[in-house]
């Protein structure tokens, strides 16, 4: 019996689960709102709420966590990423950096005031093919 067991498999392997809520969140964080199935939507929320009261904390503790969190990989950049960077260009590497500063720097103040319930979910349309309902998963304002 799965009594007490949160987590929707989601017909997927734990780790192929656990990076496909990882991208998830990353692009919820970048983009503000994501569309997705109702059964992937209700999974990501769990875990996006949680990340939201991580960032409001604002620790080295808390950035790490919430590193570990998304999966984020701070590689070392190669010469020629290096030059871009220096040279100003915003494009130089991975989108992946930047998602923990604007978790922290946007979203934990903005929500530094609000207990829980950082999301919601937005029904829409069926998705043609398998008419699986789909859904806006975005951050309240």
């Amino acid at each position: 019996m799965r009594h007490r067991k949160h987590t929707a498999k989601l017909g997927r392997t734990t780790s192929h689960r656990r990076c496909m809520v990882a991208n998830m969140l990353k692009s919820l964080v970048v983009h503000g709102s994501i569309q997705t199935t109702v059964a992937k939507a209700k999974e990501v929320r769990r875990h996006a709420d949680r990340l939201i009261t991580i960032a409001k904390d604002g620790s080295l503790a808390a950035r790490r966590r919430a590193i570990a969190k998304l999966m984020i990989r701070f590689n070392s950049l190669t010469p020629k990423q290096a030059r871009r960077a220096r040279e100003g260009d915003q494009n130089a590497f991975n989108d992946d950096r930047k998602v923990i500063g604007q978790l922290f720097d946007e979203l934990g103040p903005r929500f530094a005031e609000r207990n829980g319930g950082y999301t919601r979910i937005v029904r829409s349309t069926r998705q043609s093919g398998d008419n699986t309902e789909k859904c806006v998963l975005q951050f309240v304002e």
